[in-house]
């Protein structure tokens, strides 16, 4: 059964350098969420670049990952789609392939209104038992879901949690003082993670957790446990790569981390392409840097 709490990357893919998938290195990166106590693994989100994805890939990428996880932790399929239609689609072929859950996007490509938002969703949801996690993101996908639209998803029973990337945290606080536990709430900006804990958020999906998982995890645990001033140290340590994740670039950026850790490479798919000259020097400082400062970190899986 799928329980909406902890820390959840959304997880990159890993290509090669002919641009096939890396599944080597991509259970390599899968093993050390696990190790490092991460509570699901979202595949094919933005940072999996999941629009440059073919449907026979993200069978493949679900069906591989089910297979490393071995049941440990729940395995989430993202929904982002045209057309309703195909949304069903991915949907009900995900509750086939053996995903624990979803994590839908409004529409894409229109900036659909509030009602034909909703009526998306719930079509989505109507078609199928897998849990739901809603994806707000106005930012970045221009369109708000609204605690009026909340409001009138709650009919959907398996529509049960939301990322909440709004920018705004306080949101989080307004969508508890609505509904109550009725929607889990996760924070899915990196840096405002742990901010977002401290004020009640239930997890995170996170990005920079795909190179640092044992760190993005110690946050969590520590916060949950109110050990701020631990949690605190760690974050503050974090920060300049949690920027990373705010960017037009994030997964070339994040992939560059998964690089210095070991656990990835930083081949994508075009048209995205490897970060060059400044923007590069830049990025490669920020990481050298964290990782010759990276923090010992508390025993928090005994918390």
């Amino acid at each position: 059964m799928l329980e909406w709490k902890g820390v959840m990357p959304a997880v990159t893919t890993k290509f090669t350098a002919e641009d096939e998938l890396d599944l080597e290195l991509f259970n390599k990166n899968i093993t050390a969420q696990i190790t490092a106590g991460v509570h699901g693994i979202i595949l094919g989100g933005t940072l999996g670049e999941a629009s440059t994805l073919t449907k026979p890939e993200k069978e493949l990428l679900l069906k591989n990952t089910l297979n490393t996880v071995a049941g440990k932790v729940p395995v989430l399929l993202n929904i982002a789609e045209q057309t309703t239609k195909d949304a069903i689609a991915a949907a009900q072929n995900a509750e086939k392939n053996g995903a624990a859950g979803l994590m839908l996007l409004p529409p894409m490509r229109y900036k659909a209104t509030d009602f034909e938002t909703v009526t998306y969703f719930k079509a989505i949801a109507n078609s199928t038992s897998l849990p739901i996690m809603i994806y707000n993101n106005p930012v970045d996908y221009k369109i708000m879901v609204t605690l009026e639209m909340f409001e009138d998803l709650q009919s959907c029973e398996n529509i049960q949690a939301i990322k909440e990337s709004t920018r705004d945290i306080t949101n989080i606080i307004r969508i508890k003082n609505r509904f109550g536990d009725r929607y889990k709430v996760f924070t899915g900006v990196d840096t405002l993670g742990m901010e977002s804990l401290a004020i009640g958020a239930d997890g995170w999906v996170a990005g920079l957790v795909c190179a640092y998982p044992a760190e993005t995890v110690a946050i969590y645990e520590l916060v949950k446990a109110g050990k701020l001033s631990e949690a605190l140290t760690i974050y503050k340590w974090f920060m300049p790569l949690l920027e990373l994740d705010i960017s037009p670039q994030l997964v070339q950026n994040i992939k560059l981390a998964e690089l210095a850790t070991g656990i990835g490479s930083e081949y994508v798919r075009a048209p995205r392409l490897p970060l060059q000259g400044k923007e590069r020097e830049r990025v490669q400082a920020i990481i050298a840097k964290a990782m010759e400062n990276r923090p010992m970190l508390f025993n928090y899986k005994s918390l």
